[in-house]
């Protein structure tokens, strides 16, 4: 019987590998493909693709109008109806560019684009957040907003300030946003928190190089001392500012 139970149990652990292993392929193969290629790639192809490039906003009609790629159409379709209506006035032969915040939206609507035909369809990776961080061109309706000048008087404190550069229209920005308003109440006392629209400070956003939304940037007499993107685990906040204020 000594004998028999390590055995058995040898057994049922090399079963169990097998199972996980099998439903972890099963998974992956499952999986909608992502064709996220490079930065550098996507401009590549864009500019190979010229005027025949068709070019889908997958945010809401209020963001396009913001700010949007120059050749961009607004495709942001609410329902099953409206999306086969959208896609019967597109080329499915003509290279197709994609982008949202991120690539969220862009996501969904570049896999829903592959299963009905469309064979070249490439997101744009990290979405308008990246490619106005980097400071590439778009069609606007508002203005640069703050100056980097403006904004440096704004640090000016004998307390941390954090920054938070988000967008209304972010979900991950949304996600965050209840984390530092609580920071802001918490610790009135010794962190200023100050909130950046960033599609509306295109400017400000460049020179810092934000290129992702939400990003954090934590300042301690006017030096950068903690900065980090995403959704930042109010834990984790936390201890930066306790660390930054020893």
């Amino acid at each position: 019987m000594k004998t028999f139970r390590p055995l058995f149990a040898l057994v049922w652990l090399l079963f169990a590998h097998t199972v996980l292993h099998a439903q972890t392929s099963a998974n992956a193969q499952a999986a909608p493909r992502r064709d996220l290629v490079s930065f550098e790639e996507f401009e590549a192809r864009l500019a190979k693709a010229g005027k025949s490039a068709q070019i889908l906003d997958a945010r809401l009609p209020e963001e396009y109008a913001q700010n949007h790629l120059e050749g961009a159409t607004s495709f942001s379709v609410a329902n099953e109806a409206d999306f086969s209506k959208a896609i019967a006035r597109l080329d499915k032969s003509k290279p197709t560019f994609i982008y949202s915040i991120a690539n969220g939206r862009s996501g969904k609507l570049a896999k829903d684009l592959r299963d009905n035909g469309f064979k070249d369809v490439t997101e744009l990776p990290g979405g308008l957040s990246k490619w106005i961080g980097l400071g590439k061109p778009v069609i606007s309706t508002v203005g640069p907003g703050l100056s980097l000048s403006d904004y440096q008087a704004s640090l000016k404190s004998d307390k941390l300030v954090l920054v938070d550069f988000g967008s209304r229209y972010c979900g991950s920005c949304k996600k965050l946003a209840p984390i530092v308003d609580s920071i802001k109440h918490e610790q009135a006392s010794s962190v200023k928190v100050i909130n950046i629209e960033a599609y509306e400070n295109k400017a400000l956003t460049k020179e810092l190089g934000v290129t992702a939304l939400p990003t954090l940037i934590l300042y301690r007499g006017n030096q950068v001392v903690w900065k980090k993107s995403g959704v930042t685990p109010k834990g984790e906040i936390e201890r930066v500012l306790a660390e930054a204020n020893l």
